[in-house]
């Protein structure tokens, strides 16, 4: 759902999108960079747009919960469907003539009841559906922190920023493309989470 993802989108950046170390600079005798890419305290950046794209635990964890979510939604509107069709059944006998005084009240009673309940269990679900999404999101972004927290702690990068978007990526406006490392996160995060699906079905 768009808005699973949206909310995703928003809370991965808050979380996990700067990742600041103290760093020292490695280079070699002869003064060039000691690892191929940008340098050990360069400022980097990787785009989270295309992270929540590809990687494949937050696309994973976006389909269960989708797939809950909608039934779920599926289940409200079936029973708000049949609320709907009893009231409109009561009123037609109501405008019918059908029912005396004493059973119009009993069953108005009975239907108020129905109502109140469906209301309590809409919401209950739209609760639950909530939670789903919210434990979704702490673990993709829990994922990444944590992935971007070991990763840095090899490639000693002064920050890693994240950003959104394709013509004005905010926060980062204009940057060399060779600071953008989000091949490198997207295939360590990919690689990692291949490791631990692995131990999972042992």
């Amino acid at each position: 759902m768009k808005r699973i993802a949206l909310i995703i989108s928003a809370a991965v950046f808050v979380l996990a999108a700067v990742s600041c170390k103290n760093v020292k600079t490695a280079e070699s005798a002869d003064g060039a960079a000691a690892k191929e890419g940008p340098a050990a305290g360069a400022i980097v950046y990787f785009n989270l747009d295309r992270v929540l794209e590809e990687y494949d635990m937050a696309n994973d964890l976006r389909s269960v919960v989708e797939t809950k979510v909608n039934s779920i939604q599926q289940e409200i509107t079936r029973r708000g469907t049949k609320l709907e069709k009893d009231v409109k059944a009561f009123q037609d006998k109501i405008d019918k003539g059908l029912l005396t005084r004493s059973v119009a009240e009993v069953q108005g009673q009975k239907l108020q009841q129905q109502q109140n309940s469906f209301q309590q269990y809409a919401a209950q679900k739209q609760q639950e559906m909530a939670e789903e999404q919210q434990v979704m999101l702490n673990q993709i972004a829990d994922a990444i922190k944590s992935f971007l927290d070991e990763y840095n702690a090899e490639k000693q990068y002064a920050m890693i920023i994240s950003t959104q978007g394709a013509v004005l990526p905010a926060p980062v406006a204009a940057a060399d493309p060779e600071l953008d490392i989000t091949d490198a996160i997207l295939e360590g995060l990919n690689a990692a989470y291949v490791k631990t699906k692995a131990k999972e079905t042992k």
